[in-house]
């Protein structure tokens, strides 16, 4: 489909070159040939008026006319009485394919991880909010400002922070990131540049997204195994890493929550480390079973990066995360997020602050709770029924439950054959260090999985994840 330009006339770059010896007619002619022909300008849409395309090429209105004319005599523009001139159909070469356009099956239910309810999103709530961040927000606000981010948003972060997450939150400590992977890119280059040489991670946990923020700050990345009460610290202090990324509050993918005796002997190989500690603090808002877990920040705020998004509160679209850094590195932090992109966007960051000091992404949160409560027990209720006695974990937080397949199971089979019944589930073997199918487990995300598509979804596939014929 065209663009439509409104009442503004579109612009078309043209170039004229007035010491040649073709005339100024002929090479405005062959331009506009050679710009429908190129498909610069598709059929249907618009060309600049005459009085428009004549002002910025420096030349006469009669002559772009007679252009226009000449054009349209030969087929490529089309003209009515009171509308603008348009590309005629057939003149533009068509786009180039390499490939043939397919159409993606549709899936009864696609149990993607990590995707909220997109469906859920406040968009009201967020307009209003964009709205107001807008008409408050002074002119001086809309220069690239403070490479930490938005004043306004660290200081209402700061206080969200410290009430729901029991953070040890200073708007002075705060810094604005582009999301996840952004915060854990910045971290590293930080602690690389200081003289650590290895990073730890979960396994299982996010390999891919570790390795490859470690292998652009020049570090190794380790794996360290997690069991029932969270990672291994004798392990990791095994490593000699200088840091590591960790989810506390609820682990990824595994879900259990770091056993407090744990939490402590994290923060003390820190310090005995002279270590950093990369939290992810990614879901902790949607717990079932009790009050959310605390920030592990809150135990070491000198020795722990704090990240969180609003990519599973809010939507992974909007790009927004903020950390929580230890005093001595908030600096290089900020200077190291300045060179990388020049900030994140101020409105944005204006309208989020908005919409959590109105009350209104606590309402949004109590809301999505109890959606993925009733979705949760869905999914529950669908696998009692089509894959009884099917051992299940990971469902205290989040919206992500880990479906443990029978010993004998093949991880890749079950998910390729559950693709056949146009069935999304997905392997942990992509979660683990090493790519291992075995154990075979399937992570099941619920979150952007409506009940009625859980229960079909779970009906279709139910006896490939017990090993029934």
């Amino acid at each position: 489909m065209p663009p439509e330009w409104s009442s503004c006339p579109p612009e078309l770059l043209l170039v004229v070159d007035r010491s040649s010896a073709l005339p100024l007619r002929a090479q405005v002619e062959h331009g506009l040939r050679d710009a429908i022909r190129t498909a610069r300008v598709r059929v249907g849409e618009r060309l600049p008026s005459s009085r428009e395309l004549a002002r910025t090429l420096g030349v006469s209105r009669g002559l772009v006319q007679e252009c226009y004319a000449q054009l349209q005599a030969e087929g490529y523009l089309v003209t009515r009485a009171g509308s603008a001139t348009r590309v005629a159909a057939g003149a533009a070469a068509p786009p180039a394919s390499t490939q043939p356009h397919r159409t993606a099956s549709r899936l009864v239910a696609d149990f993607r991880w990590g995707v909220p309810d997109l469906a859920g999103f406040p968009l009201q709530d967020w307009l209003w909010a964009t709205r107001e961040a807008a008409r408050a927000m002074p002119s001086a606000d809309l220069d690239y400002g403070d490479p930490r981010g938005s004043r306004a948003l660290r200081e209402v972060l700061a206080g969200y922070l410290r009430r729901v997450r029991a953070a040890a939150a200073d708007p002075e400590h705060i810094l604005v990131c582009n999301g996840y992977a952004q915060g854990v890119g910045l971290a590293l280059h930080v602690l690389a540049a200081g003289g650590a040489g290895t990073v730890a991670f979960e396994d299982p946990g996010s390999p891919a997204t570790v390795r490859a923020c470690a292998t652009a700050a020049g570090l190794r990345a380790v794996p360290v195994p997690v069991d029932e009460h969270g990672i291994d610290v004798r392990a990791l202090a095994a490593t000699g890493a200088r840091a590591v990324v960790v989810t506390p509050a609820h682990q990824w993918p595994t879900g259990v929550a770091l056993a407090p005796k744990r939490r402590l002997a994290l923060v003390e190989w820190a310090r005995d480390q002279d270590a950093v500690i990369i939290e992810d603090d990614y879901d902790a808002e949607f717990r079932y079973d009790r009050e959310p877990v605390g920030a592990l920040q809150g135990l070491a705020p000198d020795r722990v990066i704090s990240l969180g998004t609003v990519s599973k509160s809010l939507a992974p679209a909007l790009r927004i995360g903020w950390m929580i850094c230890p005093p001595a590195l908030t600096d290089a932090l900020a200077e190291h997020k300045n060179r990388s992109d020049r900030g994140t966007p101020t409105l944005d960051q204006l309208a989020l602050a908005r919409l959590i000091e109105s009350g209104r992404f606590d309402r949004h949160l109590r809301r999505m709770r109890a959606t993925y409560a009733t979705r949760r027990t869905a999914l529950l209720a669908a696998l009692a029924e089509h894959a009884p006695g099917l051992p299940v974990t990971g469902l205290a937080a989040g919206f992500h439950a880990v479906a443990h397949l029978p010993a004998d199971a093949d991880e890749h089979h079950v998910v390729s054959a559950a693709r056949e019944r146009s069935v999304g589930i997905y392997g942990m073997s992509t979660c683990r260090a090493s790519d291992a199918a075995a154990p075979a487990r399937i992570v099941l995300g619920f979150g952007n999985v409506g009940e009625r598509a859980v229960a079909e979804g779970i009906a279709a596939i139910g006896h490939l994840l017990t090993g029934r014929p």
